[in-house]
């Protein structure tokens, strides 16, 4: 008699209803990727980065933020909903289910998130950060539901983590100094992130 975990582990893993997350700045380059349904190869991925692309700059900012996108390698009837803020498009490529405008406000929800820790949010912080963003994003969004849209209870998540990895900065630097503090010359603050 056959289990049928398979059947739901694979129905579930084949049906996310975000496709992927993309950010990429005006020029084309990605600054974020992230894709919740599998596309084979790197080649595919950067035909899947280039087209949403394409689709979505060449749009004037004074259209609606949604398309029906063509993206073969997700499947008939995938939309396409970005939000163009100064020099990056986040493009969230979703099923034909999903609600255009609560995918708009999710996308609020993580800009808004970015913003708050990163106060004002830019380019840059996307590139030397990847690590917190991707951490933010998976406080919203994984594996392709989304978890999260409070923004209250995502920061909460945030600032909760960050104090974790400051308390296990602190724990790390009282065991290998001892426990009169650090050595002399020594910068508490060099690791510490501003959640």
């Amino acid at each position: 008699k056959k289990h049928p975990l398979p059947f739901i582990i694979n129905y579930y893993t084949s049906h996310n209803m975000i496709k992927g997350i993309i950010i990429v700045n005006n020029h084309g380059k990605p600054r974020l990727v992230k894709f919740y349904q599998n596309v084979e190869s790197e080649a595919l991925q950067q035909s899947v980065i280039r087209r949403v692309f394409q689709q979505v700059s060449s749009r004037p900012d004074s259209f609606c933020n949604y398309l029906e996108g063509i993206v073969p390698e997700w499947g008939d009837h995938i939309k396409l909903i970005y939000r163009h803020y100064a020099t990056l498009y986040f493009v969230f490529a979703v099923d034909q289910q999903e609600s255009d405008l609560g995918i708009l406000d999710l996308i609020q929800v993580f800009v808004e998130a970015l913003d708050k820790c990163f106060e004002n949010v830019c380019e840059l912080d996307l590139i030397f950060h990847s690590d917190r963003v991707h951490y933010i994003l998976d406080e919203i969004v994984m594996g392709g539901m989304v978890l999260e849209t409070n923004i209250h209870a995502v920061l909460q998540s945030i600032k909760d983590q960050g104090k974790l990895h400051q308390d296990s900065l602190t724990q790390a630097q009282s065991t290998t100094s001892g426990v009169t503090g650090g050595p002399a010359g020594s910068n508490r603050d060099t690791w510490q992130y501003n959640w």
